[in-house]
């Protein structure tokens, strides 16, 4: 079997996007970035998972829109054993994998294909497990799914046991999340005989409401609804990611019914985006925090005292009211305040430059140079790292630290990041994926996200606070999580392994035209239910 030509198709794209593109049946989302892959395994931003897990694929359950309530999926079923240690999913009948141009499955989905997508990220002799060079799975590790899945056993071809080591309260939540995605294991096996295995990450097959038609890179990728989806079949025919990173020509394109929604206005447009009548605009608090990651294996950064007057030195009150404009607040905890288990007893440091330099002067450190990574694209924690880095500087600047602003394209920018060894400070954010504190605390500080492949920016192993966080983890009476993580959140402020940046709320603009459109509590995009009125 050979790949079919992605320039061809994409070529196809740009005579959809030209030749009425607009139609009623075409919807076309302007999205801030391009994907880095179509498999969403491998990887933590949502640029990509809107791109890939979202309309390409399904989990065994999800989240209900708008909600962070779990409901079935692929699995019409399941039940817990009373010990938490077993899980057993029963697998809808008649689930049809993707028919596309370069491959027809022979079957439906099976408990095969379940047992694949997981057994593929946690173990390394899976030939699909290393199929690209250099992939990580962070959000497997950083959750430490590896330690935690003892094995996944085939009951039939409809039903599948995961057995667990240990108990964990969030398992089905996390199961909602993009990187457990079902794939289709013919696929892969396909693919492998081919000798074409990269294509598992380039051309996309799932079970989800929309089939992957093309993509030209850094410009648009094609979707078309998939007549055989098990649910709700989408509202459109066509859906289009027109990717246009700079929110300015975001706006334009929506004004001028060249998109039909967008992501991420920039905050000084949002007032006029309000006003204008051929739009609508709809908000919600974000479950999200934004923050400086230093790295805490390198000195003089190794030193808590050290960061600590960093955080002092800056002003994140400016920050907010410069780069945020109204539309977040300063953060001073990891998490953000409409989570449970908040800690708000927790005091933030102050503001106060004095202090930075005598604690700076305390241990030592003088005529200190470093960098500040900007992220190059507009995030709901983080509309403008740019200026906010540049505002970091000013404020270094006065107690005597030296910054120097750098930056990558967007997947190289996530993935230098995590490199062994990383000069500099990362500005970064998050979003929450599944309402649990676990899903901030473990996936971005707990000692194994800082190993390779995780996801902890700070390279961070604080072992009194992982232990909080796995105690919180096993425990299934509430109030007892809610206590192991709020005392987590107190070693964490004393720590600092971050400078907390800020909470944002999240606005999405659209087109009047646009109806069905549900903002998710969990900062992600989905138009399977959307549709476009005359």
């Amino acid at each position: 079997m050979k790949p079919f030509s992605t320039r061809l198709l994409a070529a196809s794209a740009f005579a959809l996007m030209s030749a009425g593109a607009l139609q009623a049946q075409t919807l076309v989302y302007c999205s801030e970035g391009s994907p880095e892959g179509f498999d969403p395994a491998p990887y933590t931003s949502g640029t990509t998972f809107d791109a890939s897990a979202h309309p390409v694929y399904n989990r065994l359950v999800q989240f209900k829109p708008g909600t962070t309530q779990v409901q079935p999926a692929l699995a019409e079923s399941w039940e817990v054993s009373d010990d938490g240690l077993e899980y057993t999913f029963h697998l809808r009948s008649g689930v049809k994998f993707h028919t596309t141009q370069t491959f027809t499955p022979s079957r439906e989905l099976t408990a095969e294909d379940v047992i694949f997508s997981f057994e593929r990220q946690g173990k390394a002799d899976n030939p699909f497990h290393n199929y690209v060079s250099g992939l990580s799975y962070e959000y497997y590790s950083s959750m430490e799914m590896d330690s935690l899945i003892k094995e996944i056993r085939k009951v039939d071809d409809h039903t599948v046991k995961f057995v667990l080591n240990r108990p964990e309260a969030p398992f089905i939540a996390n199961l909602a999340m993009p990187f457990a995605s079902i794939a289709s294991k013919e696929y892969a096996d396909t693919l492998m005989a081919a000798g074409h295995p990269e294509d598992f990450n380039n051309i996309p097959v799932g079970t989800g409401p929309f089939k992957f038609v093309a993509y030209q890179k850094d410009a648009v990728i094609r979707y078309q609804r998939n007549e055989d989806y098990w649910g709700d079949a989408a509202k459109v025919e066509n859906l289009i990611f027109a990717i246009t990173p700079d929110a300015a020509v975001r706006l334009q394109k929506l004004k001028a019914g060249e998109c039909h929604i967008m992501p991420y206005p920039a905050p000084a447009d949002i007032q006029g985006i309000k006003a204008d009548s051929n739009l609508t605009m709809m908000e919600a608090p974000g479950l999200n925090v934004g923050y400086l990651a230093y790295n805490t294996q390198q000195a003089p950064f190794d030193n808590a005292n050290v960061r600590k007057a960093l955080n002092m030195a800056m002003n994140k009150q400016a920050i907010i009211d410069a780069v945020f404009q109204g539309s977040g607040v300063v953060a001073k905890n990891p998490i953000p305040p409409t989570m449970w288990s908040y800690n708000d007893a927790i005091e933030d440091d102050p503001y106060d430059p004095e202090a930075a330099k005598k604690l700076l002067d305390e241990a030592g450190v003088k005529n200190l140079s470093m960098k500040i990574w900007a992220m190059p694209v507009q995030r709901p924690y983080m509309p403008n790292a740019r200026r906010t880095a540049e505002l970091i500087q000013s404020d270094f600047d006065k107690v005597g630290v030296k910054v120097e602003i750098v930056s990558y394209e967007w997947g190289e920018y996530l993935k230098k990041s995590m490199e062994e060894g990383r000069d500099g400070a990362v500005i970064l954010g998050w979003t929450g994926d599944n309402g649990d504190p676990d899903n901030f605390l473990s996936v971005l500080l707990s000692c194994a996200s800082a190993d390779s492949g995780g996801a902890n920016r700070a390279f961070w192993c604080n072992e009194e606070f992982s232990d909080l966080l796995a105690k919180a983890k096993a425990a299934s009476d509430l109030a007892e999580r809610t206590k192991l993580y709020e005392q987590a959140q107190v070693i964490f402020k004393d720590q600092a392994p971050w400078a907390t940046l800020d909470h944002s709320t999240v606005f999405m603009p659209m087109s009047n035209k646009v109806k069905g459109y549900v903002m998710s509590a969990l900062g992600d995009h989905t138009f399977d239910g959307v549709e476009l009125a005359e």
